[in-house]
């Protein structure tokens, strides 16, 4: 996929994984977790995130500890972009090792607000907010992360890869 047009979800700078999928809950099963991400900072998310939204935030996002539950729980949200100024290191790797597509963009959390639309272009490394015109670049993946993400996933990838060599 090259492009596609979502809904935004705005968060600022600094949202740490603690309030994405606070550690108190951690032990429930996905389906429970989902009911409390970003329940800190926003409780109605869950009520309200659809199929299709993007994240979009401020510095250093997904900072605080490494579980993988705060990345895991994006994707069954049916999240596919968390668009933010910069990212923690190992929440972008997070990111691509679940099949999740980390987009870092000086400036984009001053060119989106919440429930605005959100072009991306993944080919040309281009957001549009479709609501004002507005638009900002970042880097594509290169093409081993492209390929994680498209299969949604390094454990999809490898199972793609060992299905094609039994064949």
């Amino acid at each position: 996929m090259t492009s596609l047009i979502g809904r935004v979800r705005k968060f600022g700078d600094n949202t740490d994984t603690d309030t994405i999928a606070p550690s108190s809950i951690l032990y429930l099963p996905m389906s429970e977790l989902m009911k409390h991400t970003f329940e800190p900072v926003f409780p109605e998310f869950y009520r309200t995130v659809r199929q299709g939204d993007v994240i979009v935030a401020g510095n250093n996002f997904g900072c605080g500890s490494s579980r993988e539950q705060a990345t895991a729980v994006m994707k069954e949200l049916g999240i596919q972009y968390i668009v933010c100024e910069s990212m923690a290191r190992i929440y972008y790797r997070n990111c691509i090792a679940l099949g999740l597509y980390p987009i870092m963009s000086k400036g984009v959390s001053l060119v989106f607000e919440e429930g605005d639309e959100i072009k991306i272009d993944t080919e040309k490394g281009m957001l549009e907010n479709v609501n004002t015109k507005r638009f900002t670049n970042f880097k594509p993946l290169s093409i081993v992360p492209q390929q994680i993400v498209d299969c949604g996933g390094i454990l999809s990838l490898l199972k793609a890869i060992t299905d094609k060599e039994n064949k």
